[in-house]
């Protein structure tokens, strides 16, 4: 089946990062437009995917972590303005009949990102 989901994982305190927000648009001509708003849940994730099977097309697309307000909640001292906020990925799907899973492993001062399974 395919779909777009995420997930975060905090590694600074070795956790799921619950309460999360993210971004979903889709990149036309260098224009952002917006296409969904979620929270993630105790274990990082999304109770559903950001494009289910039906949503899912070709083309360039941008999840924006707001990454800053989670680590602000957990007290993590860092000054204004904190060294990462809003972690945005850019990525392509070019294959609208895949599943894409586009994990985040993120602390205040760095990430990483991947295409998982």
């Amino acid at each position: 089946m395919s779909s777009l989901t995420t997930h975060i994982l905090d590694l600074t305190h070795g956790t799921p990062a619950h309460n999360v927000e993210i971004h979903l648009s889709r990149v036309i001509n260098n224009q952002i437009n917006p296409l969904a708003v979620a929270v993630t849940n105790e274990d990082g994730r999304l109770s559903e995917p950001l494009l289910s099977e039906k949503d899912m097309k070709k083309g360039e697309y941008e999840l924006l972590f707001h990454i800053g307000d989670y680590f602000r909640k957990k007290e993590i001292q860092d000054k204004d303005p904190r060294f990462l906020d809003k972690v945005s990925v850019r990525f392509g799907i070019s294959d609208s009949s895949s599943h894409y899973h586009v994990p985040l492993l993120v602390s205040p001062w760095g990430y990483q990102v991947y295409r998982g399974s």
